[in-house]
């Protein structure tokens, strides 16, 4: 049976998790390894979110041993949600090998449901003759084109020096991908380092959609922010896929996801953290 890894120390990921420099390949081995609940899962890919971070390269082949994984039906959504959000954000092509057949019958599955070649081989050495036929992306340095100017910005963000709270407006506001969350990020750094202070922040989701391609960036650019600018932050109005990968992040990142369903919700709240904070 695999290990159950609720509680797998740090260096246990980090053991499972090589990097070939010369082939461009991230190796991440899932080998024997039961993903048993959605804790394990995004205790995993944070780990390997980071670890790709301290690469300082954005893109890599991925190779995925599978061979005795256990992915319980609890932990699939967060399993599938986590694994496309990073292959979108840094793959340059993903092949697993020796996936069990349960495992096989899964990835097979969503493959058929959300259109992704599966790359799945039965040995090590025929999935990295697989990558070895994939092009490299990193000669190109590819760069996504802006979706959005200086102006797009300035309207949605705001200051209360009174309340102390800055208001980030992301209602019907597409991140498209690591280009979008970065030119936003970069501004709202900028204008808080103007004022020379820390933050409430309360943040509009109103329709917001944060697409795949986006999340990692996304997520690593929210922390920063958290940990450099803010006294405590409220979401609302969130629609269920964003609150779903909001949460699902919470559970292992240490941080409250503190959603509300309306703005005066969300400064009640504010408020209460406010007190908190008072009373020490």
């Amino acid at each position: 049976m695999p290990e159950t890894t609720t509680a797998v120390p740090r260096a246990e990921l980090d053991a499972r998790i090589t990097f070939h420099d010369d082939l461009q390949v991230m190796e991440a081995d899932f080998s024997d390894f039961g993903f048993d609940s959605t804790i394990t899962v995004n205790r995993f890919y944070d780990r390997l979110e980071a670890r790709i971070a301290e690469t300082g390269e954005e893109f890599w082949f991925f190779l995925v041993n599978l061979s005795g994984t256990q992915i319980e039906p609890s932990a699939w959504l967060a399993y599938s949600r986590r694994g496309k959000a990073l292959n979108l954000a840094h793959s340059m092509g993903s092949v697993r090998f020796d996936a069990s057949e349960a495992t096989r019958r899964q990835i097979e599955r969503a493959a058929n449901t959300e259109a992704f070649d599966p790359n799945l081989f039965s040995d090590r050495a025929a999935a990295l003759s697989r990558i070895a036929d994939l092009p490299s992306k990193r000669r190109a340095r590819i760069a996504h084109d802006p979706n959005y100017s200086r102006a797009d910005f300035v309207r949605r963000l705001s200051f209360d020096a009174d309340s102390g709270i800055m208001e980030a407006d992301f209602s019907h506001f597409t991140f498209h991908h690591s280009r979008d969350v970065n030119d936003f990020y970069d501004y709202i750094e900028e204008r808080i380092e103007e004022t020379g202070r820390r933050w409430y922040f309360l943040v509009n989701l109103n329709g917001c959609q944060i697409l795949p391609a986006a999340w990692v960036q996304y997520a690593l650019r929210g922390k920063r922010l958290n940990e450099g600018a803010a006294l405590g932050s409220v979401r609302y109005a969130a629609g269920s896929e964003t609150e779903a990968d909001i949460r699902m992040r919470a559970e292992t990142q240490g941080f409250r996801p503190n959603i509300r369903n309306t703005r005066s919700e969300a400064l009640e709240r504010i408020a209460e953290l406010k007190a908190e904070a008072a009373h020490g």
